[in-house]
């Protein structure tokens, strides 16, 4: 590649709409250019890193005997409605109709469409267990695309598929599958960490996610001493023991005038209610949180979430928890529709079970056992119970997982406090089950001939998602810093001056290079000063730099390490062979 052909413009600012690193050096190396929101065009530089993750992510597939196939990204409306997606995705998938009002839609994943494949051409148990994978465009209908590939709304991902006859051979499938994730990222130079995940619209009884550790990361994730981690969606809450509350004393309603927040509760309760024992704190209340879901078929309804007053309702978590469903706060106008909601002063009695049909639905906070006494809302303007115990005053129409997680909080599992840590999701795997073959039909006869549902797995790998997880973590103020492994070149030669025996010497060890299977991007532009091609150098980020420049006239070639900033001189006579041993050995 030269530099004076190659289709690339570098910018020196970064684009407007950029937030994260990855975003701003990927469109100002030239690599990607946007089209639209959360849409890229993949440009010459781009394609090359793009093709060598492709290819690792090819070569772990055929490790474990998963073959490769492809489908179109446009499917129809019937399999996606008949498993229950095409409803459960929302608006987040992209619809479409054809000229004869045939629905349509851009796939968000591929189940369904290899769910159908398999039943159209397999039939036996003899056929099974089978690996299927393609790596393709992906289409979500992102709310906020303004992360670059990290959440666009069309996206390149592998998604494998295995079938088997049965939760053992899927066990297996799911394990082979996963021991591969680890060696593609490892080979990839990812950091990753392997974290219990939601299912979400996919389904299925397990489900895990691979992070990479990164504070620009969207997802928040938890990890123990012992070894546990999560997905913070995920993290289940370690509920106290019911408590005997035989010795409590009856609720009672007080004034509390101009209490409409947990911390000016607190402090009045503490001012003219106090305690004997101890001061009234955040975590003795009960907070009774608005809000609203948008059901799949568009239907909203107004929930209330109650959870300890020490603690604020995670709609992540919550919508994860009710999923298919989206999970927003309550409006007023969600609130005008249900006056009992008297806001600051909500309280179980109008809530669930407690105010009978028609009430809206509560939902508490695993921590609110039987036992438990807390302060709460009286629904009355400026009053509040005192010594409402659950179990005994209230009830809820069920527990969700919805309030936020914090550090110090212990691991489910019992492995030590939880500490918080952002991350990118690269991968996820799913044990689907049966859930795509049932609603589908893709049976086999089992060797007593008789018919069994096929039990499947899903594996995702962010392909475009891994360029830009690469740079988050590969790069310094003054660019891109690529492993060599993706890397677009292994070597950036780069002639400086106005002497053509430079030009002459920098085209020759290209050649020489490029014969030895070293990969180059040779910067021969002849009227671009040497500091802008070393300004370019620095951005585009590949592994090594070879300077033919004023030392040459003494003989010398000087190679730069991008990562290290180490700079060694080598003699000219030797120069190409000192470079091809230098980046097989980094790539060894």
């Amino acid at each position: 590649m030269k530099m004076s052909s190659l289709f690339v413009r570098t910018l020196r600012e970064d684009p407007a709409d950029a937030e994260l690193p990855s975003h701003k050096l990927l469109v100002r190396a030239g690599y990607i250019r946007r089209s639209a929101p959360g849409v890229y065009a993949w440009l010459p530089l781009g394609l090359r890193v793009l093709a060598k993750v492709e290819a690792i992510v090819r070569e772990g597939m055929a490790e474990i005997n998963a073959q490769e196939v492809h489908f179109s990204a446009l499917q129809p409306r019937e399999p996606y409605e008949a498993t229950g997606r095409w409803a459960d995705y929302g608006p987040g998938l992209f619809r479409l109709k054809d000229r004869r009002e045939n629905d349509y839609l851009l796939a968000p994943t591929h189940e369904e469409a290899f769910t159908l494949l398999v039943k159209d051409l397999y039939s036996s148990y003899k056929d099974l267990p089978l690996a299927l994978y393609q790596i393709q465009t992906k289409f979500r209908d992102e709310a906020r695309p303004r992360a670059g590939l990290l959440r666009g709304r069309e996206f390149i991902m592998k998604d494998a598929y295995s079938f088997d006859i049965d939760d053992a051979g899927l066990d297996v499938s799911y394990q082979a599958q996963r021991d591969a994730y680890e060696r593609i990222f490892q080979r990839l130079g990812l950091d990753y960490v392997i974290c219990a995940a939601m299912a979400g619209a996919m389904g299925g009884s397990k489900s895990e996610e691979f992070l990479m550790p990164c504070e620009n990361g969207e997802d928040t994730f938890v990890r123990s001493p012992g070894g546990y981690a999560a997905n913070v969606e995920a993290v289940t809450t370690v509920a106290p023991a019911p408590i005997d509350y035989s010795n409590i004393q009856p609720a009672q309603a007080l004034h509390t005038p101009g209490t409409t927040t947990i911390a000016t509760l607190v402090a009045l309760a503490n001012e003219q209610y106090p305690r004997e024992d101890r001061a009234w704190t955040a975590a003795d209340t009960l907070k009774n949180v608005v809000v609203a879901l948008t059901h799949p078929d568009g239907e909203r309804e107004v929930i209330v979430i109650g959870v300890p007053g020490d603690r604020d309702v995670d709609m992540k978590r919550a919508e994860a928890s009710l999923a298919p469903a989206l999970v927003e706060p309550a409006t007023e106008d969600d609130l005008k529709k249900h006056p009992e909601l008297v806001a600051g002063y909500i309280g179980p009695a109008v809530l669930g079970p407690n105010a009978g049909e028609g009430a809206v639905r509560y939902l508490l906070d695993p921590r609110v056992v039987e036992g438990t006494s807390w302060i709460t809302g009286d629904n009355r303007v400026d009053y509040h119970v005192y010594n409402l115990v659950a179990g005994r005053d209230f009830v809820g129409d069920g527990w969700v997982e919805a309030a936020e997680v914090r550090a110090g909080d212990p691991a489910p599992d019992g492995s030590g406090p939880l500490e918080m840590a952002r991350g990118i999701e690269i991968g996820h795997v799913f044990q689907l089950g049966r859930k795509y073959a049932d609603a589908l039909g893709l049976t086999v006869l089992d060797e007593n001939g008789k018919s069994r549902v096929v039990t499947m797995g899903s594996y995702g790998l962010g392909v475009s998602r891994a360029v830009a997880a690469l740079v988050e973590t590969h790069h310094d103020e003054h660019g891109i810093v690529w492993p060599i492994q993706v890397a677009p070149a292994h070597v950036h030669l780069i002639a400086t001056g106005k002497d053509q025996s430079v030009f002459d010497a920098a085209a020759a060890l290209a050649s020489e290079l490029d014969a030895a299977g070293i990969e180059v991007l040779y910067d021969d532009r002849a009227k671009v000063s040497a500091g802008v091609k070393f300004t370019d150098s620095e951005l585009i980020g590949i592994p090594y730099t070879a300077v033919i420049g004023r030392s040459f006239a003494d003989g010398v070639i000087e190679l730069r390490d991008r990562a290290t900033g180490e700079r060694v001189e080598l003699p000219a006579d030797g120069a190409a062979a000192a470079v091809i041993e230098k980046v097989r050995a980094a790539l060894s």
